[in-house]
């Protein structure tokens, strides 16, 4: 068996975090079919879904398949990756009691792992038995790989009990590597499960908006309508374009965007209950030493500051814009996201060069809100 920390340390440039304008989740490579894999909830209504990892840049990468049957999705690669080959096995002899582990991006972390152990082995579902274990599984965990301890990918993390005390479930792999190789052999980019007949229909097999094995009536990748923002995320989206910032590669999930501006992290969100709009500027982290000082310096630039203010949340120094909608338009937005924009990036600066504060490297794009 490898040790916990070898198999982590594998997986890192293994596992993507995935986002939409819906939803939010986490996907694995299989470098074998030169797919990534995640569940089909993830990705559902969308042609394309941002991915991110420490092996390539932040990119927009297309839906290749869905399967509502077993709650799989395909995607096509990033460019330029530099992602680690690992391997499924069916023939995996799983016993109750063995340890697992569950890597993902939960809560829109950048990667974690929780270690558990199979509880069931039986537990079925639409005629699909699933492994139930209790590696905690959080939103944003959806997707992603459980790993057995020689080191191999023995199920997708697919749902929870709620409220279930670390009930987790995973489709074993067997149903993976069946479902890799239709698509495989099919020998076609884009393709879709039938709910009815399940076999899998292809674009090219398609005939208007039915299946081509049974007639069922199905939605095929291809007529997924393209997103467009509505209301106040419009009007957040047009003061990000009037930046010069990309949206879609911004969306983080609903109601969520993220910007790198220099070397600041920059996180909005819209609460549209309350009419409240946050722009947090994620700075550098505390330091060990001389925290006074730095404590002594944010203190002091609040006093002066207009429109933003900093803060300190466990250790991280963020800097945060508040707008109500009701005064919100592209124009007032605009000048002040700028504002914002051109702090962080300053103040980021001056708490790492002059306060020995540490500087933050982090890919995580999205805040999940299910698994």
């Amino acid at each position: 068996m490898k040790s916990i920390s070898t198999l982590i340390d594998t997986y890192k440039n293994v596992v993507v975090q995935i986002a939409t304008p819906y939803s939010t989740g986490t996907g694995f490579f299989l470098s074998e079919y030169k797919l990534i894999v995640t569940n089909e909830h993830v990705v559902r209504g969308n042609r394309e879904v941002v991915i991110a990892s420490p092996a390539f840049k932040k990119q927009i990468v297309k839906v290749l398949y869905v399967d509502p049957t077993y709650d799989l999705a395909f995607l096509s690669l990033p460019k330029d990756h530099r992602m680690d080959s690992v391997s499924i096995n069916p023939d995996i002899s799983v016993a109750q009691g063995e340890k697992v582990i569950a890597v993902g991006h939960p809560f829109g972390l950048k990667y974690t792992a929780t270690q558990g152990i199979v509880s069931s082995l039986l537990h079925e579902q639409n005629d699909i038995n699933y492994i139930q274990h209790d590696a905690a599984l959080n939103p944003g965990n959806s997707g992603g790989p459980l790993i057995h301890k020689t080191g191999s990918i023995m199920g997708v993390n697919t749902f929870i009990i709620q409220n279930g005390n670390n009930i987790g479930f995973s489709l074993p792999v067997k149903y993976l590597k069946k479902t890799l190789e239709e698509y495989v052999n099919g020998n076609k980019e884009l393709g879709v499960r039938c709910n009815a007949c399940k076999n899998i229909a292809f674009e090219e097999e398609k005939t208007i908006s039915f299946c081509p094995h049974c007639g069922a009536d199905m939605i095929m990748i291809s007529d997924i309508e393209i997103y467009e923002a509505t209301g106040i995320n419009k009007t957040i989206e047009s003061m990000l374009l009037a930046l010069g910032f990309d949206t879609d590669l911004s969306r983080r999930g609903p109601n969520n965007w993220e910007i790198v501006e220099g070397s600041a992290i920059i996180n909005i969100s819209y609460y549209h209950k309350t009419g409240l709009i946050i722009g947090d500027a994620y700075l550098c982290s505390l330091p060990k030493e001389n925290i006074k000082e730095l404590y002594e310096f944010l203190l002091r630039t609040n006093y002066n500051l207009e429109s933003v203010t900093f803060s300190v949340r466990n250790q991280d120094i963020i800097l945060s814009l508040l707008i109500f909608d009701q005064y919100l338009n592209v124009e007032i937005g605009t000048k002040l996201m700028k504002h914002l924009f051109e702090r962080a990036d300053h103040f980021d600066d001056i708490l790492i060069d002059e306060y020995g504060a540490i500087k933050k490297v982090d890919y995580k794009i999205i805040e999940d809100h299910e698994i």
